[in-house]
């Protein structure tokens, strides 16, 4: 094992570190004056049950960022094993909707169908994080269906296996 001091210089071993932790994937989506936007990501967690809150960290030098910052509804769509294609999709666009199965919501969110599970979420608070935001959720509608998730370790995409 080897042990460091996180800084700058050695940037890539702390995320390497950090990527030995297995996480799901999901897709964010909101609505925008100029139409729906979506961003990939796995800093998703629960955080309470009561009230019903998760959260979600993007990164401050995202393109995408302004938009999440400032959307007061969204929605996290955690993804199943069968949908590596839609995250590489949106980590590259995130208008890129065209020909996706998709409907809004009351409030114009983006609703991603075909996920494992779906948080729609009213902005309940953003904390500074470094150089990402937390931003937490209060979940209004959840819902979910039986799959395999997508997991995401060390910069790979796979699926989740029982250990007996």
């Amino acid at each position: 094992m080897t042990a460091f001091t996180p800084t700058l210089e050695n940037a890539r071993a702390f995320r390497d570190a950090l990527g030995t932790f297995a996480t799901g994937v999901t897709i964010v989506t909101c609505k925008t004056e100029t139409g729906p936007i979506a961003i990939a990501a796995n800093s998703f967690s629960s955080l309470s049950l009561d009230p019903a809150l998760v959260l979600w960290s993007p990164a401050k030098s995202s393109r995408r960022f302004p938009a999440f910052e400032a959307a007061r509804h969204y929605a996290i769509h955690v993804l199943n094993a069968e949908q590596v294609a839609l995250c590489q999709t949106f980590a590259r666009d995130g208008t890129a909707f065209d020909g996706l199965d998709y409907s809004e919501n009351a409030h114009g969110v983006p609703l991603i169908n075909g996920c494992l599970a779906r948080f729609e979420c009213t902005q309940h608070a953003i904390h500074d994080g470094g150089d990402h935001v937390i931003i937490v959720g209060e979940v209004n509608r959840a819902e979910m269906t039986d799959g395999a998730p997508l997991v995401f370790s060390k910069g790979s995409y796979g699926r989740f296996t029982d250990v007996e």
